[in-house]
C-alpha cells in the first residue's frame, strides 16, 4: 500500500510558495543558539552527560568554570564547549 496526495487546482507557483511558507516557519521554530546562556549544575550535568561529582571535581580542578550568584552556581554554555578538546588517536 502506496501513502499518495492528490493536488488538483493549484498551480506549481501556489504550491512552491505554500512549501516555502511551511519551511520557512520551521525554520523560525528551531531553538537558537545563545553563547551567553547559562547552565545551573544539574542542566550542566545532564548537557555533559556526567555526574554531579565529577561536575564538582572538573570545577575545583578548573577544568571548568562556574560563576555564582549567593549559594547557586551557573555554568555557560560557550565555555563548556570551548572546554571540550578532541581527543588523540
Amino acid at each position: 500500500m502506496t501513502n499518495s496526495i492528490l493536488i488538483q487546482n493549484v498551480s506549481t507557483e501556489a504550491l512552491t510558495a505554500l512549501i516555502k511558507e511551511a519551511v520557512k516557519n520551521e525554520l523560525n521554530n528551531l531553538p537558537t543558539h545563545n553563547p551567553d546562556e547559562l547552565l545551573t549544575r544539574e542542566e550542566t550535568c545532564n548537557f555533559l552527560q556526567i555526574d554531579s561529582s565529577t561536575l564538582w571535581h572538573w570545577t575545583n580542578k578548573g577544568k571548568v568554570k562556574a560563576y555564582g550568584i549567593a549559594n547557586r552556581r551557573y555554568y555557560k554554555k560557550a565555555e563548556l564547549l570551548e572546554a571540550l578538546k578532541p581527543l588523540k588517536k
